[in-house]
Parts: structure tokens; C-alpha cells; sequence
């Protein structure tokens, strides 16, 4: 027969499915039940006929490696991860006040600093944050919202707590893969969704284009929205195309587009010009606009910035909302949930020691070979020391960083963090999890998605989930105990 669950080992660790007493978790019992079911030759059917929808839908991320681009095959296990609704209730109502009060953070650095004048938040931390952007001081954005988009990564710890990790402002990435992943598992296993109640995902491509439609600075029924992407050499271009697709917007570059006199933005096409209402942009701040940023960038636009400032379009995200997009300033989310609306964070932080503190400072250098230590802006899992598997030259070589530049690195403790059934082998293994949930903010409404992209780290004992760096994804089940 297929997987034995009973034999399965927790190895300590919090698993998503199995207890720590070797039991199936209430909400994952049908799942369970139905890969017990299988046998290994079905088993390794279903991984094949997985391998294949993914070829065959040109599911791919690009790869930077040594100045060459590969692309590869989007790797997913096909044991889903499963959370029950009831905490997923908890979790999403946890977002939504965490996006509302960055939002209303970020507007607040670029007009009056309130948060900085009542001495909740430091000055010198803004003065020396490299994603704030002057260039946006004063602006306007519709309904005052700069993050339209946030992709919160979450992890839990051995006790069970949800904790986020990290929030990305800038230009979140990966819910093209949560929603292939859906279409992935439905090829392989069209009938364990009539068995399981698995609440959907695939309404995010016409939530998001609501969302776009909502910030156009036009009046009409339907807005020009188009997805800005570099080009076909950035790791995310499949992304970029699939919701281009999916909500029926053109896939532009920077060379399509132009501003004219009246401070518009166009888009060149065979008729001639048409004007643009939104752009969803998928390229960092410092190329969006050659006059405004980096005066040699062939990706943007020139003008842009003017335009937008003037109301004249609206880009999604905002330039400037990276200044949130921070690890030192993730340090300060509770602070800034209290400040804004006057609430407790109903989602902890995972605790954080800020290296510009001295005190803090020296205790990370004294237990450096304890802790996860992180870069203040870097993203993909670059920079990251992993305390207990790291040797004494990387701490050495840490520690001279963090004296040489202490605002720009922080710590936290080196979490158990939970794991997922994972058909990594022909046995199930429990691999290290996180969670990349996506929220839409318009600023008359907050949606999140139903669960999110679990990325799973492939290696057994690894922590690193990233996909640059050897880590696979699963499709994430939002299940419905009533129902079920």
C-alpha cells in the first residue's frame, strides 16, 4: 500500500500534518487517509504526471549563476501543505492590520514624519535607509495607499505560534507559482478535491486587477492597465506574462511606453498611442525613470516619476514603499501597528536584535554562532548566516560586516521551524517550511489569499526554502473543517 503514516518521523519538529504523537491533525485526516491509500507505483505515477504539467506548461524560474541565466523547472512535491480555516481566520485578520499600518507608516515618512517627531521611530535609521526615496516626498497616491501588494513571509515555530518573518513591499514575487501549483495538483489528483473541502485561490487574478483598476486616476469602466516587466532575462518573467494573461493586460516594457507633454503615459501601439491609467510594475524603483533615479537605466521609462506625482498614472507598488521593505525597520512592526491603530500585532515578529544598538550589537557578536543573521535589504537568501551550521571564518567574516556597518544588519534566534510530509525520497521526509501569503490593499479594501506559496527547503536539515538555492514549493490547502 502507499504511506504509512505511523512511520513517519516528526524528529522533534512541529509538523503541519502528523502530531507530536504520531497522530493526523483533524484538518489533514482525508488527506492523509487518501495518500495511505496509494501504492509506491501510483506514488511515483503521480510525481511524474506532476513533472510533466509543469513541462508542459512552461512552468520556469531563471537562475543567476556565475554571470549565466538558466532556467529551470518550477519544482512542486505533491503532498499538499494543509492549514485548517479556523487559523487561517486568525492569520489573515493578523495581515490585514499589519498592511494597513505599513501603509499608513510609509505616507507618514513622506509627508509630516509624525512617527519620527513623537521619537517612536529613529530618524537616523530613515536618514540611512537605501530605499527611501526623496524623489517621493510629498506625493499623493491614490487613497494613500504605497503598498498596493505585500507578500508576508510566515514561518512556525516548534510550539506551534505563527510567526511573520519578513514582509516584501517592493515588488513581491511567487503567486503565479501558488496558483500553478493549484493547476498542478488538480491534473495529479483531480479526485482528492471532491474528497477534501479546499477553499480556492484562483480568484486572485481578478482581485488583483480590481485592485489595479481601483487606482486609476480616470474615471471609466475599464481603465489601461499593463504589467511592466525588464524583459525576458529576469528570474520572475514567467510571472510577469502569466497574470499579464490571466487578467488580460498587455506586457509591456519600458521601450513601449512614453510620456508626453501633458505628463501622460502611452503605450505605442500599431494605432498609434493609447493612454495608460495603471501601471503594475515589476521593476525596482532605481530604473523606473532615467530622469528621476539612474540616469542610465534602458528599463523605464523617462518621465514617469512626473507623472505619476502629478496623478496623471498610477504605478502598483509605489516607488518608495521599500522603505518598509527593511529588516531593521521589520523590527519596529509592533511599534508601528500601536502608533497608527492603537492595537497589539495580533501576528508576532519573530524577536529581533537591531545591530545599530550596542547592547544589541554585542550580544549578537558574542552569540553569532547561535543565531540567523540578515542583511538590512537583501532578498533571495543572499547574505544570510545561519549561525549553528556556519564555520568560524563566515562568523568572522560577518561580525567585520556588521562593525564596518552596524545599521545594516540584524539577528534572531535560530528557529525550529515547522516541517511538511515531503516526497523528497520514495518515503515522505519532514522538510523546513515557510509561507508567502499575498495581500491586496486598495485602501477601501484588504483581501488575502486563501493560504499562499509554501517553498520548502529540498535538503534534508536545510532551512533555506529559497528556489536560487535548491528549494522546491507545495500547494497550500486552506481546508474547511465544517465542511470537511
Amino acid at each position: 500500500m502507499g504511506i504509512d503514516w505511523k512511520a513517519y518521523q516528526t524528529n522533534g519538529f512541529f509538523d503541519e500534518l502528523i502530531d507530536g504523537q504520531g497522530g493526523v491533525r483533524p484538518h489533514g485526516r482525508q488527506l492523509a487517509q487518501f495518500f495511505a491509500g496509494l501504492s509506491g507505483d501510483e506514488l511515483k505515477q503521480a510525481r511524474a504526471v506532476a513533472d510533466l504539467a509543469i513541462k508542459e506548461m512552461g512552468i520556469s524560474f531563471t537562475v543567476y549563476d556565475e554571470g549565466n541565466t538558466i532556467d529551470r523547472a518550477w519544482p512542486v512535491d505533491i503532498i499538499p501543505r494543509i492549514i485548517g480555516k479556523n487559523e487561517w481566520q486568525t492569520v489573515e485578520t493578523g495581515l490585514k492590520q499589519r498592511v494597513e499600518a505599513l501603509n499608513l507608516f510609509i505616507n507618514d515618512l513622506y509627508h509630516e514624519q509624525k512617527i519620527i517627531k513623537d521619537g517612536v521611530f529613529p530618524k537616523d535609521l530613515l536618514a540611512k535607509s537605501v530605499n527611501f526615496r526623496p524623489q517621493c516626498v510629498g506625493v499623493n497616491p491614490p487613497n494613500n495607499i504605497w503598498a498596493h501588494i505585500c507578500g508576508s513571509d510566515l514561518v512556525r515555530d516548534g510550539d506551534g505560534t505563527m510567526y511573520v518573518l519578513e514582509d516584501n513591499l517592493r515588488v513581491p514575487s511567487g503567486v503565479s507559482y501558488m496558483l500553478e501549483n493549484r493547476s498542478v495538483m488538480k491534473r495529479v489528483f483531480p479526485e482528492l478535491f471532491e474528497q477534501v473541502p479546499v477553499l480556492p485561490v484562483n480568484d486572485y487574478p481578478s482581485q488583483l486587477f480590481d485592485m489595479l483598476s481601483a487606482m486609476s486616476p480616470r474615471p471609466q469602466d475599464i481603465p489601461e492597465v499593463v504589467v511592466l516587466t525588464p524583459g525576458v532575462f529576469n528570474s520572475a518573467y514567467f510571472e510577469h506574462c502569466y497574470l499579464a494573461q490571466e487578467m488580460g493586460c498587455e506586457l509591456v516594457e519600458g521601450r513601449d511606453l512614453v510620456v508626453e507633454k501633458d505628463d501622460c503615459v502611452y503605450m505605442k501601439t500599431i494605432t498609434g498611442l493609447r493612454r495608460v491609467d495603471v501601471i503594475y510594475r515589476r521593476i525596482d524603483d532605481l530604473f523606473l525613470d532615467p530622469e528621476a533615479f539612474n540616469p542610465d537605466s534602458k528599463l523605464g521609462v523617462p518621465g514617469l516619476m512626473r507623472a505619476w506625482a502629478k496623478g496623471n498614472v498610477a504605478l502598483v507598488n509605489a516607488p518608495g514603499a521599500g522603505v518598509a521593505d527593511d529588516k531593521v525597520v521589520y523590527a519596529y512592526v509592533p511599534e508601528i501597528i500601536k502608533y497608527y491603530l492603537g492595537e497589539e500585532a495580533k501576528i508576532a515578529n519573530v524577536p529581533t536584535y537591531k545591530c545599530l544598538d550596542k547592547k544589541e550589537r554585542d550580544y549578537v557578536i558574542k552569540n553569532i554562532d547561535k543565531l540567523v543573521v540578515k542583511p538590512a535589504n537583501e532578498s533571495g537568501g543572499y547574505g544570510l548566516l545561519i549561525g549553528p551550521k556556519s564555520t568560524k571564518k563566515q562568523q568572522q567574516e560577518t561580525i567585520a560586516q556588521i562593525k564596518a556597518d552596524p545599521r545594516n544588519w540584524v539577528a534572531q534566534p535560530t528557529l525550529n521551524l515547522s516541517t511538511v510530509p515531503t516526497l523528497a525520497e520514495s518515503d515522505p521526509a519532514g522538510r523546513h517550511v515557510d509561507l508567502r501569503p499575498f495581500i491586496l490593499s486598495s485602501g477601501k479594501d484588504i483581501q488575502v489569499t486563501t493560504g499562499g506559496l509554501t517553498r520548502v527547503a529540498m535538503v534534508k536539515g536545510s532551512l533555506v526554502v529559497n528556489s536560487s538555492q535548491g528549494g522546491g514549493s507545495k500547494d497550500t490547502w486552506i481546508v474547511d473543517e465544517e465542511a470537511e
